[in-house]
């Protein structure tokens, strides 16, 4: 929840109580003067100075690019590193004088300099053409710059680049794991714990998905699944994320807390990707494995962390989402079994992972693990019934089954569940 959010919910909450008589006007004054002033927000004078400062940048690449041909080398070289300097320069004052949106995208602009100084140099003195490298170090310098100046922008920019990096590498190298790219992760994941930043978090979550999603797609995998191999990544993803949560810090809650929502929408979207893409669109291969030994294992871990953050928290809600995971992963193993014909059990499995993950999202009262599991539900049912392979009236009577039993279902919890928790 974003604090100022929070701060207006609370607000409100402690008026209505003052007002009902739950809480004497002392402790709702006590309550207001405990909590921290709110951090500055981007008002429209901020906003303005960004995009006249965007403009007078653009219009001096737009210049330098213009003359470029016609400027000696060494002045060029002398123009990168006076822009990176300016910036960083006018980072410095704007953070001095409390301006740190202004000192963020300073810093942010410096880094963008620096990713296009290392292209410029390369041009100039005909490096070698290796793309890839230049993507590393241009990653490796705008964090760098993020670890001295706290810049969100300069992580945006480096996790960005080692993204691309990272698809490179594994296009051109698709026999091996590309795990530096880990390294790289995990040290963007420890500046976001240590910032304490949601944004930053959120920032390292969506670095994790191109990784997995070139891993995926790799030509060499001799007939493995993408769509099992990510499910895996997203059963990882969700399981650390609860896991990290669950541990007896605000800092952790907050970092946890956005991996795992960002895993629940991973899982719910590989769920919908297994129905549709497995039978459909990737056929198997005799004798070749569904996904190798490696992503089984990081889905293994993904149950087990989740398990593990529910023996800590004691939240029913997550021993629910570890059933999901579970179950999006047993698929794996269902679908080649029923290869010649529909795959039902792979169905119905997937179908309890999506309910699983709704009703764990209610009983934690986490929001967007719901809106996760009924996208997931929507999409696989979808799936489902415009599926190309096989008869239409057979989804059509598995789907109408799997209604009954789950209303059934739905009939017999409300009954022994007490009238106050239904």
């Amino acid at each position: 929840m974003f604090d100022k959010t929070y701060r207006q919910r609370l607000e409100a909450d402690l008026a209505q109580w003052e007002a009902d008589g739950v809480i004497a006007p002392a402790a709702a004054a006590g309550i207001r003067s405990a909590l921290p002033p709110l951090s500055p927000g981007i008002n429209i004078a901020v906003v303005v100075a960004i995009v006249g400062g965007l403009l007078i940048a653009a219009a001096f690449l737009a210049f330098v690019a213009a003359h470029w041909t016609e400027i000696a080398r060494l002045v060029r070289f002398a123009i990168l590193i006076a822009g990176m300097v300016v910036a960083g320069g006018l980072g410095a004052w704007f953070a001095n004088t409390g301006r740190t949106v202004l000192a963020d995208l300073c810093a942010s602009i410096g880094a963008i300099v620096f990713g296009a100084g290392i292209a410029l140099v390369g041009q100039m003195y005909h490096l070698g053409s290796d793309f890839a490298g230049g993507m590393l170090l241009w990653s490796i310098g705008a964090l760098a710059a993020a670890l001295l100046t706290g810049s969100r922008g300069a992580l945006a920019v480096g996790l960005a680049a080692a993204c691309i990096w990272t698809c490179m590498r594994n296009y051109d190298a698709p026999v091996a794991l590309h795990l530096p790219f880990v390294a790289v992760w995990l040290f963007a994941a420890a500046l976001a714990f240590a910032w304490n930043s949601r944004a930053a978090a959120h920032l390292v979550a969506i670095a994790a998905l191109p990784w997995w999603i070139a891993t995926a797609l790799r030509f060499d995998l001799d007939g493995a699944q993408p769509a099992f191999i990510l499910a895996d990544g997203a059963a990882l993803l969700f399981g650390a994320g609860l896991a990290i949560a669950a541990a007896p810090s605000p800092r952790a809650l907050r970092f946890g807390t956005v991996l795992s929502i960002y895993g629940a929408f991973a899982l719910a979207v590989v769920a919908v990707l297994e129905v549709t893409t497995v039978d459909e669109v990737i056929r198997f291969r005799s004798a070749a494995p569904a996904q190798p030994l490696w992503a089984v294992m990081c889905g293994a871990a993904g149950v087990s962390l989740a398990l593990a953050s529910a023996r800590i928290s004691h939240r029913a809600g997550e021993v629910l989402a570890a059933c999901a995971i579970g179950l999006v992963l047993l698929a794996a193993p269902i679908w080649p079994a029923s290869a010649a014909g529909e795959p039902w059990l792979a169905y119905a499995a997937i179908l309890c992972a999506m309910l699983c993950l709704v009703v764990s999202g209610m009983l934690d009262a986490v929001r967007p693990r719901i809106v996760a599991g009924w996208l997931g539900i929507a999409g696989v049912i979808a799936g489902i019934t415009w599926a190309v392979k096989g008869s239409l009236l057979g989804r059509s009577a598995f789907l109408a089954a799997a209604g009954a039993i789950t209303v059934a279902f739905a009939t017999a919890l409300n009954r022994a569940l007490p009238r106050a928790t239904r």
